[in-house]
């Protein structure tokens, strides 16, 4: 990588992280993609920002599989794979009983992001939605939400993952279903 790439990449980090440093080369992210070009890329835009331990996984069972032989910190999966999709591969990651990491942050990556498939997405416990073609910035932006923002997990008994609702709207007039909402609890 050129010398001016890097100092970009170097300027993004730190617009996008606040002025403060990110210790990506901290972190472990799982690559999960059957494509083997798209898998390349992103390990080149993440070794670029300095993540050093990527594994890769090219399905949905595979990771499972994988993830519970190594920590991970951050998942980057596709949504349209073979056997096991991305969408399976999250239901499966939040609700079986031996998922190796039910609260792992996932990153969607797809280039079908269709209001549905993106609701779809959301309602397995997808944290964060990223539209293809990425870009270096799409990939930071969404890592640094998800270390700088984690979203509190809600468990109900239909949905397990990170919280939805991403803000509070304070024009929301609808009913407060949360035990907490309805217990005097600060109204979000």
């Amino acid at each position: 990588m050129s010398l001016r790439v890097q100092r970009i990449l170097n300027a993004l980090t730190l617009e996008l992280c606040g002025g403060q440093e990110l210790r990506f080369d901290l972190l472990k992210i799982l690559l999960v993609d059957d494509n083997h070009h798209m898998r390349i890329l992103l390990t080149e835009i993440l070794r670029a920002i300095g993540v050093r331990t990527i594994y890769e996984a090219t399905d949905g069972a595979e990771a499972l599989q994988l993830m519970r032989t190594h920590p991970i910190d951050i998942i980057m999966s596709d949504l349209a794979m073979h056997p096991l999709d991305g969408i399976d591969f999250v239901r499966l990651l939040r609700n079986s009983p031996d998922s190796p990491n039910p609260m792992a942050p996932v990153i969607m990556i797809t280039g079908h992001s269709t209001m549905k498939r993106v609701n779809e997405a959301r309602d397995v416990g997808v944290t964060e939605f990223l539209s293809k073609p990425v870009t270096a910035r799409g990939v930071l932006e969404r890592i640094n939400r998800v270390v700088e923002n984690p979203r509190p997990f809600v468990r109900t008994t239909a949905y397990f993952g990170p919280d939805r609702r991403r803000r509070a709207d304070p024009a929301y007039d609808g009913p407060r279903r949360r035990s907490s909402d309805r217990a005097g609890a600060p109204k979000i």
